[in-house]
């Protein structure tokens, strides 16, 4: 049977899910909420990670261990590392990888970790063709691409870090837990697909720009998992 984590790293990004579904049941762990219920007739747990990879790791690896989910979603805003992506368009994930790892000195690719044997974790093809069809459908004005995410633990805001995010990892979209929550779906075999609505440029304008349209960003990205988990 499908159940459905659905990962905001802020309250804003999930509220109008958590408003959308019927609960059944609120379990704490990890100094975070888990919402079980349905949303649009659908099996989902809903959670607020928190901001960062680290707690994002931490949502993602309960969500595998205590609730079983089938498939994540994670839903949020970004900052945009793609000309082609303007203020309120929607990054679908491609892909995603950390733009903060750095074992080039052993001779690893920069952005790989260790071990692992990719640098990039591939989103479920599926799942991001559906994410697509779904913006398409309740957002028709919204530009939506995919693309690759790249995360770290820093808000982009400035032109020398976005031009190399952008020339080192070929980046579409700056934010901070997209690539833990692929990177541990992909070591539990969990399909998974990033949604980004994006809120800045990530360049010196960030810092204005993200406070002005973060909210209207995240209710774009709400009305599309809304649509899209009817059809997972």
């Amino acid at each position: 049977m499908v159940k459905i984590g659905i990962i905001g790293a802020m309250e804003l990004e999930v509220k109008e899910l958590k408003e959308a579904m019927t609960v059944s049941e609120i379990t704490k762990k990890a100094n975070m909420e888990f919402f079980e219920g349905t949303l649009n007739n659908v099996p989902v747990v809903i959670v607020q990670s928190g901001i960062g990879k680290v707690n994002a790791a931490l949502c993602t690896q309960i969500l595998a261990d205590l609730f079983q989910v089938t498939h994540i979603i994670n839903t949020g805003v970004a900052g945009s590392l793609n000309v082609a992506l303007d203020i309120g368009d929607i990054l679908i994930s491609r892909d995603a990888l950390h733009h903060d790892m750095d074992v080039t000195i052993f001779g690893y690719q920069l952005g790989e970790v260790p071990q692992m044997g990719r640098r990039e974790f591939p989103a479920d093809e599926r799942l991001a063709k559906l994410a697509k069809e779904a913006c398409e459908k309740v957002n028709p004005d919204i530009h939506a691409i995919l693309g690759r995410v790249v995360s770290g633990d820093q808000f982009i805001s400035g032109n020398e870090i976005k031009e190399k995010l952008i020339q080192e990892y070929q980046g579409d979209c700056a934010e901070m837990e997209g690539a833990s929550i692929a990177h541990g779906a992909y070591l539990n075999n969990i399909p998974f697909v990033i949604i980004r609505a994006i809120s800045d440029k990530a360049d010196n304008s960030a810092e204005m720009d993200y406070p002005a349209f973060e909210a209207a960003a995240a209710k774009h990205s709400a009305a599309l998992v809304k649509e899209l988990v009817k059809h997972i």
